[in-house]
């Protein structure tokens, strides 16, 4: 399902292409005529043959070039394998070990060690031994898995073991005009949750190459690595958003603060519920005691409203370091940007978590700032006229902490909420979150989901999802909660 490899050329392709040109150029010069001036043979042929020479050197040495980071890591005999960042991948094409082979070196450049190995490679010992694992894997024929996995899928799927160590990621390759979209990334993926592995970050699926969807995955790399300066595979276009206005949400809470920030974007702009908001990366002067230049890190935040609306929402918690500066990103979104004043922003298209616009249910879940791609999407259903929605949201206070109440609680009178359901975890003694509101109305959640319901969740991946993930698991069952996934109606857009 993958398409042809549009594999970019490499420096010493192109430096093979030209040696080879000045090659034919130089023997092209045994063909011309005799005559004064003209080069003779002899020489004709020494000049090929030196030039030839020098290609080859040229070539091997740009290869070695190359070649030689990822064989260092490759070949660390002194460190432990638990210290190893390992990418295996599955490739039909090659499109699958070409970006393998950048994760590979983006990971490199921010000072990790890492391994290369296919899936074929892959012993079930060896998944014992690696705590980090980042497979990307393509997808070909009717959902099939490609040769690279065959020996994986044959002599490791079928087996059951304890990977409750193994921290892991997947890059799924696919093309979405067939109808097992990215089917084995997704297989992989299930098989690993059977087996205890703990998700670094959901799935990301990319179709056909897809920048948008590749540049979601560098920003993971840029997590695992701890190094947000780590270079584009390929040069984003960013446009100036201008923020017009920024207010405080949650007055008096004890937790972090969170803003609601409106952009004026940019003519032209369009973006769907579910679409995804990238700050682009840059340089901020310093400030405070130190008048160093500081850099902004690239950051991802789920959309809070639609075109419609007349500008582009976020919600943005405020984070601060143990001695009380001001996270980097987070603080020039909350604190240090003023209203006029532009942003570098660009929309990164999502369609695995675009509204669903059947008359079928929705059912939402979501904590904290979380409700803001829940929001987006409760307003395209509302402009649809499509009223069978749940929203299932959580915080910490009622009193400070419930965001957009008025528009919640403005849905759930005129009908686009037909049910809501808030978890205030520090508002009784036992603290209570959205997965207890979950198990508490099983009966209603297998309802709706034998009525088509699709089941959204956003917000944070640790805690959150893993616990509303369990009470689906639990309420549902393995069988249907994975029907679900494969089906598109159970997604998730965790941070």
């Amino acid at each position: 399902m993958t398409s042809p490899l549009n594999t970019a050329f490499t420096a010493h392709h192109l430096h093979l292409l030209s040696a080879a040109g000045a090659i034919a150029s130089i023997a092209s010069l045994t063909q011309l005529d005799s005559g004064p001036g003209a080069c003779p043979a002899w020489l004709c042929g020494l000049l090929v043959g030196a030039t030839y020479l020098i290609f080859c050197l040229s070539y091997w040495r740009q290869y070695q070039e190359q070649q030689h980071p990822l064989q260092i890591a490759s070949a660390t005999t002194d460190q432990p394998v638990t210290d190893i960042v390992l990418i295996a991948y599955a490739s039909q094409t090659g499109y699958a070990q070409q970006l393998a082979h950048l994760t590979a070196a983006s990971l490199q450049q921010a000072g990790l060690t890492v391994a290369l190995r296919t899936l074929n490679q892959l012993s079930a010992e060896a998944l014992t031994q690696y705590c980090k694992i980042l497979f990307v894997v393509s997808t070909t024929g009717e959902g099939d898995a490609p040769d690279q996995a065959s020996l994986f899928c044959r002599r490791i799927l079928p087996q059951q073991q304890d990977l409750s160590h193994l921290h892991y990621a997947v890059l799924a390759l696919g093309d979405r005009h067939y109808s097992r979209y990215c089917a084995f990334g997704h297989q992989l993926r299930q098989w690993l949750a059977h087996q205890q592995a703990q998700a670094l970050f959901d799935l990301v699926e990319v179709d056909n190459g897809d920048e948008a969807a590749l540049r979601h995955w560098q920003h993971h790399l840029n997590h695992i690595s701890g190094d947000t300066g780590l270079a584009d595979w390929s040069t984003p276009a960013y446009g100036a958003w201008i923020l017009r206005d920024r207010h405080l949400l949650n007055p008096g809470s004890a937790g972090q603060p969170v803003f609601h920030l409106q952009l004026i974007p940019p003519a032209g702009s369009n973006w769907q519920a579910g679409d995804i908001a990238e700050i682009g990366p840059g340089e901020l002067p310093g400030s405070g005691v130190t008048s160093a230049v500081q850099t902004l890190p690239s950051r991802e935040y789920s959309i809070a409203s639609l075109p419609s609306d007349g500008g582009l929402e976020l919600a943005v918690r405020q984070m601060r370091h143990p001695d009380g500066r001001l996270g980097t990103g987070s603080g020039w979104l909350t604190e240090q940007v003023q209203p006029g004043q532009a942003i570098a922003l660009r929309v990164r298209s999502n369609p695995s978590f675009h509204t669903p616009l059947s008359p079928d249910p929705l059912l939402l879940i979501g904590n904290g700032t979380g409700i803001a791609g829940l929001r987006a999407h409760l307003k395209a259903r509302a402009a649809a006229g499509l009223a069978d929605n749940w929203l299932v949201f959580g915080e910490r206070q009622r009193a400070h902490d419930y965001f957009f109440q008025t528009e919640v609680e403005h849905w759930l009178r005129q009908g686009t909420l037909s049910r809501l359901d808030l978890c205030f975890s520090r508002d009784q003694t036992q603290r209570r979150y959205v997965q207890h509101a979950l198990l508490e109305q099983t009966a209603e959640v297998k309802r709706w989901a034998e009525r088509g319901a699709t089941i959204l969740v956003c917000g944070s991946l640790h805690g959150m999802a893993a616990g509303v993930h369990a009470a689906l698991l639990s309420i549902l069952g393995e069988t249907l909660l994975d029907t679900l996934t494969q089906t598109g109606r159970y997604r998730r857009d965790v941070y």
